[in-house]
């Protein structure tokens, strides 16, 4: 693959900083870390005893509780709409193509949103609790630490719509999933930053069958996968059935957050289509998976930046939504 515009001379770390307007540690949108430091000061505490004790049960907790947060972020911003369930007035996001039978860690929010509530009534909103959840998560995974903006409130609505097209998919093209990334102020950088979450956790066979068997309609496999990986992954994920089977994202450490999520695709093991292409469609994308292959510690860097990015969409502030307190509900809830 040849150096497009010269890209392959622009370092990552440069390229990375470069396509933001903002400093990436700039709180915008009225959040900041101490939100809760005298209305609810031990939530922190709380939340993490909780997710440490969710994780120590089962390490995907983990890995699911970051994806909670993410899938939440992509929809109308970070204001906890994915956790509504159905009622009356709202059409659940879990209904959505990529959430149904596949998101999950709603159990964990809901035993932190009771002992809050415990603590502290109606303060700490459930978006919040995505957000700390995802943090607190990461860490106990061996991954890096960041300070999470709060002062998120919780939207009044859901949008099953915007959770079936503006969350990326595992068969979208490079293209579109930057566009996808763009469209919430995020760049290229974060893009490949934030795909580094695939580090941890599970997929399922329904999500990366079309690579096995008939990636581009012509009956073969994709041919950007290793021979022998692929010959592994069509064992436990046939032609037809099996939809559910779970495979690890980064098989070489599957319970720790690390870069070998990035290694793996320079070495055409690369579980989802989404993975493999950061490597084989952009110079830009791909000098970023050789940097965070390279050296972990500028990965780490990178997602803990790019998290909070991902935390500054659109958050509901100030009097706008409400607290819930039930995360699955509004407060005028009615059957």
């Amino acid at each position: 693959m040849g150096c497009l515009l010269m890209l392959c001379l622009v370092s990552p770390l440069l390229l990375a900083t470069s396509v933001h307007g903002n400093p990436w540690y700039g709180y915008g949108y009225g959040l900041f870390p101490q939100f809760y430091d005298h209305s609810c000061p031990k939530a922190k505490e709380i939340v993490q005893s909780i997710v440490a004790q969710a994780v120590a049960r089962e390490t995907r907790m983990a890995a699911s509780l970051v994806r909670l947060h993410f899938h939440d972020c992509f929809v109308k911003g970070c204001d906890a709409s994915v956790l509504l369930d159905n009622s009356t007035t709202i059409i659940s996001e879990k209904g959505s193509n990529p959430n149904m039978n596949s998101l999950r860690g709603f159990e964990v929010v809901d035993e932190i949103k009771a002992a809050l509530e415990a603590a502290c009534p109606g303060t700490v909103s459930c978006a919040d609790i995505l957000a700390l959840a995802a943090r607190d998560s990461t860490v106990l995974v061996g991954g890096p630490y960041w300070d999470v903006p709060l002062g998120r409130r919780d939207s009044l609505g859901a949008s099953i719509q915007g959770s079936n097209n503006d969350i990326p998919a595992p068969n979208n093209t490079l293209p579109t999933i930057i566009t996808k990334f763009k469209r919430q102020g995020l760049n290229i950088a974060d893009v490949v930053a934030l795909s580094g979450g695939h580090t941890i956790g599970m997929s399922r066979c329904t999500s990366f069958r079309q690579r096995l068997y008939n990636q581009s309609g012509n009956g073969m496999a994709d041919y950007t996968l290793d021979v022998s990986y692929a010959a592994q992954l069509r064992q436990g994920c046939p032609r037809s059935g099996g939809d559910n089977n779970l495979f690890p994202l980064d098989f070489v450490s599957p319970a720790k957050f690390d870069n070998f999520y990035f290694k793996n695709i320079l070495s055409g093991k690369g579980l989802l289509s989404s993975d493999q292409v950061l490597l084989t469609k952009s110079a830009e994308t791909a000098a970023l998976v050789k940097a965070y292959a390279d050296d972990v510690n500028l990965f780490f860097k990178h997602f803990a930046q790019s998290m909070v990015n991902m935390g500054n969409i659109s958050p509901l502030t100030g009097s706008q939504g409400e607290i819930r307190k039930n995360c699955r509900r509004l407060n005028n809830y009615y059957h």
